[in-house]
């Protein structure tokens, strides 16, 4: 499947609805860590958050590139966090995700399908 057509890469819809809280052993202040730490603000002692998605509404990450639902893609994509890496696209291994359905359903689009994926290859 091209980069071009995958759904999440039009979606952006989980950029825009979660909070994005890891520990920041995560981000570059750490000698393993590779998200930025200027891109995230502090939520606890060990917790950070990416900036635009705690503290306010409505809820996008400052990452988070191009319009909802038709080109949104994520500006940091192999520098992204934990949380960010283990969102499963509803039916992209051919199970359906429960995280991705109420993210679309946050910004009114309709869940994903086996067939967007048949589409998409």
């Amino acid at each position: 499947m091209s980069d071009a057509a995958h759904p999440c890469l039009r979606c952006g819809a989980c950029c825009a609805a979660f909070r994005v809280a890891f520990h920041w052993s995560e981000t570059d202040a750490h000698p393993h860590g590779l998200t930025p730490s200027a891109l995230t603000e502090t939520l606890d002692p060990h917790r950070v958050v990416m900036r635009g998605t705690y503290g306010g509404a409505p809820v996008r990450c400052e990452q988070l590139r191009g319009d909802l639902a038709r080109d949104a893609h994520c500006g940091i994509y192999p520098l992204r966090p934990s949380p960010c890496r283990e969102v499963r696209p509803a039916w992209e291994d051919g199970a359906p995700s429960a995280q991705c359905d109420r993210a679309r359903a946050v910004h009114g689009m309709a869940p994903l399908t086996p067939g967007d994926w048949a589409v998409a290859g």
